[in-house]
């Protein structure tokens, strides 16, 4: 059974309906550039916090083009049918509870059950509105697709929201996920699949045995599809079983023309095609989401033999850099929703938060209910051992009293409750493959801050302070007589 009913929309133009009718969509009828022209104006929309943009008249491409989609919290929310983000993650723990098995097979099997309580299995359908326009072989060209160049020194036109689907050669398992793909020429993209990521260890397998590895990538999806895209599941949980439960109905799936997989029915454009094994073009440099640009490196090169659309595309596309940027509400998501699968590995957390300068992997600030000595260096390491969150650089701990996304409070404690002689750990491990600071890629030097209050147990032997505060009755006095002060 799903959780709800009548989910607000049932794809992409249907969503861009909502958000024009609630007030969170602007169209720009004015010839717009997508060579930087519209990276220039998303960036500074974003940053106002302001609406969602749909460009009817880009200069390049057959299409018109939306940026901005999940830009704020409330189009996030508006996006995956709820009221806050937190809604989808109380669902989860009301019904994963801490009956089950704690650790990785913990989440596996929390997950598992989630799936089972709530299965919405994606359905397949014969005739779907993302093959109406059929492109094959020579009449394949990606410039019919707007897409963008976001930094004066990127390699060239970057799709940078296209879903990727791969299979695994072997056991037949579908892998859903979100890489930048850069445009070569007419029928060729790289594919910037990155170490840790499932479709990597797809190609690896294909690569092994000699064979090609077919690819299917949609633009314009449901926004849940292409949340669910980029949501770090573990490979084993199918990303449309997990879209189909956060929109409480199936999502519709029809077979490719050309290839071995499915695709989303309701996409925009699909393109379909294959990486032959062992080939590889240069790929960079691309202003990524940490604000830096990423270097010249050799990718898969995927040869487009297929292209479908609907009648009327919308191009959807997104911008990364230096924060703040639209993709951050895609991690707050992230964050919310998979909290109680993250207690049921890691029971001690009792919040955490991904401050949105850290763009994901940098920085994770986690309260905990502190009980024995070195507590917290517990859970630091249970981080570094934990899935994606392996590639958190620094974690910062606080006490259970701390609220986590309140920056002020939880710096006035790494900064005041920390001898860093004694509360500091470093060690090392596996990083984004993105970061620039490691001094060697793929892997570098990690800390975790301890900065809860210290026990004796733990060598510390003063007598931990009282923290000072005013006392319940003089605030309500206070708030009593505010407007006697003439202070308002």
């Amino acid at each position: 059974m799903s959780w709800r009913r009548g989910f607000p929309y049932d794809n992409l133009k249907d969503f861009l309906r909502v958000l024009e009718r609630a007030g969170e969509l602007k169209r720009i009828t004015v010839p717009v550039d997508p060579t930087l022209e519209i990276s220039e104006i998303t960036q500074r929309v974003v940053r106002r916090r302001g609406p969602a943009l749909y460009f009817e008249r880009p200069t390049r491409g057959e299409m018109p083009v939306v940026t901005n989609l999940f830009g704020t919290q409330r189009r996030m929310a508006m996006a995956l049918g709820v009221e806050s983000l937190e809604e989808i993650g109380h669902r989860i723990g009301e019904l994963v509870k801490p009956e089950l098995p704690v650790g990785w097979s913990g989440i596996r099997e929390g997950l598992g059950k989630l799936m089972s309580l709530t299965s919405v299995p994606p359905k397949k359908v014969k005739t779907a509105p993302c093959q109406e326009v059929v492109y094959r072989g020579d009449e394949v060209d990606l410039n019919r697709l707007p897409g963008l160049v976001t930094w004066p020194g990127d390699g060239g036109i970057f799709h940078n929201l296209g879903l990727t689907h791969t299979r695994h050669p072997e056991t037949g398992k579908r892998n859903l996920g979100l890489y930048r793909l850069q445009q070569h020429d007419q029928r060729t993209l790289t594919m910037h699949w990155q170490i840790h990521k499932d479709s990597t260890a797809h190609h690896a397998v294909a690569e092994r045995l000699g064979q090609r590895l077919p690819v299917a990538i949609a633009f314009g999806c449901d926004p849940v599809v292409s949340y669910a895209a980029q949501a770090p599941l573990p490979a084993d949980i199918d990303e449309y079983l997990f879209a189909g439960y956060l929109r409480g109905e199936r999502v519709e799936l029809v077979d490719c023309l050309t290839v071995p997989l499915q695709v989303p029915a309701h996409a925009q454009v699909v393109l379909e095609g294959y990486l032959e094994p062992g080939e590889r073009l240069p790929e960079g440099p691309f202003g990524d989401h940490t604000g830096f640009y990423t270097p010249v490196e050799p990718f898969p090169v995927l040869h487009v033999q297929c292209m479908t659309m609907q009648r009327d595309p919308v191009y959807q596309s997104i911008i990364t850099s230096k924060p703040p940027q639209e993709d951050f509400w895609l991690g707050k998501a992230t964050e919310r929703i998979f909290l109680p699968l993250i207690k049921l590995l890691i029971p001690d957390i009792v919040d955490i938060d991904m401050p949105e300068p850290g763009v994901f992997h940098n920085c994770l600030i986690v309260s905990i209910r502190k009980r024995y000595p070195k507590h917290a260096q517990k859970v630091m390491n249970a981080i570094w051992g934990a899935h994606l969150l392996s590639l958190t650089k620094l974690i910062v701990v606080v006490d259970e009293d701390c609220d986590v996304h309140d920056y002020a409070e939880v710096a006035w404690r790494a900064f005041g409750n920390v001898d860093y002689s004694h509360d500091l750990l470093l060690t090392e491990g596996p990083v984004d493959h993105l970061d620039h600071a490691s001094y060697q890629q793929f892997w570098g030097g990690k800390a975790g801050i301890d900065a809860t209050r210290k026990l004796p147990t733990e060598g510390y032997t003063r007598g931990w302070p009282d923290e000072a505060v005013m006392s319940p009755e003089i605030i309500a006095r206070v708030d009593r007589r505010w407007k006697e002060y003439g202070l308002q």
